[in-house]
Parts: structure tokens; C-alpha cells; sequence
């Protein structure tokens, strides 16, 4: 293990991209984005489903840019208070992203039949590729938790 990894406290300025745990920022925005898009493209024949889905991720996204920007400009000013909140973001990121993930995939499953036509079949696509980001960005926010978790208890 590096001694990236090993610190205690939140890294601030450009070493956030270098920082294990931290540097999971970026591919969460990135598989975060890929689902608020996809979601918000399919067709929506189940609203709650769906509307969930759509909350959790633009939620998740903001959350975690607020947070990678914030560490960036060094607003936690090595306080372990910032630690905790990191914690608690990425548990609670973790945990919506798989109530979102499994819902999409449920939603995705029921509707296959609804979408076996060619002139359909785009739309299916989509929300399998949404259910597989989902699943993507919840395994990232969990390794991104057991690490946080990790640097939390050596704080």
C-alpha cells in the first residue's frame, strides 16, 4: 500500500487526483453522469421508478462534484470532521445507488417484452446500459466507502 493510501487526513489541491481513495471522484462523475443521461432519455412508462433512478443520480453526481471541488480549494482544512462527512456521503451514495440500480434493473426486466420490437429495441438498450453504469457507480461508491471508512478509523 502507498502512503497515499495510508494518510489520515483529507488531501486538498491537485493531490485529490492522485489520492486513493479520492481519485474514485472522478470515474463516479463519470459512470454518475452516464446514468443521470441514459435515464433521462429512456421512456418513462413507470414515473416513480424512474423518478427515483433520475434523483439519485443528479443527487449523487452534485454531491460528489461539490465534494471533489471542495477538497480541491482545501475547504476542510485538515479538520477529521471532514472525514466523517466523507463517510457519511459515500454510505449514503453507496446506498442509494443500489436501491437505484436494483429498481432499474427490476423496471428493465418487467419491460423486455414491451421492448422486443426493432422500433423499440434503442430504448431497451438504453436502460440496460443504465442498469449496468448504475451497478458500476454503486461498486465504485462502495470501494470508495471502505476506504473512506478505513482513513476514518486511523483519524
Amino acid at each position: 500500500m502507498s502512503s497515499a493510501t495510508s494518510t489520515s487526513s483529507l488531501p486538498s489541491g491537485l493531490a485529490v487526483l492522485t489520492t486513493f481513495p479520492d481519485v474514485l471522484f472522478i470515474p463516479e462523475l463519470i459512470f454518475g453522469g452516464l446514468v443521470w443521461i441514459l435515464v433521462a432519455s429512456s421512456k418513462v412508462s413507470e414515473p416513480m421508478l424512474q423518478g427515483w433512478v433520475m434523483f439519485v443520480s443528479v443527487f449523487c453526481f452534485v454531491m460528489t462534484a461539490t465534494l471533489l471541488f471542495l477538497y480541491m480549494c482545501g475547504a476542510h482544512g485538515g479538520s477529521s470532521s471532514w472525514v466523517t462527512l466523507d463517510v457519511i456521503c459515500q454510505e449514503t451514495a453507496a446506498l442509494f445507488y443500489l436501491s437505484a440500480a436494483v429498481l432499474e434493473a427490476y423496471y428493465t426486466y418487467t419491460v423486455k417484452g414491451f421492448f422486443a420490437v426493432p422500433q423499440r429495441r434503442s430504448i431497451y438498450q438504453e436502460n440496460v446500459a443504465a442498469v449496468v453504469f448504475a451497478f458500476v457507480a454503486t461498486l465504485l461508491y462502495v470501494i470508495h466507502k471502505i476506504y473512506s471508512l478505513r482513513r476514518w478509523k486511523s483519524s
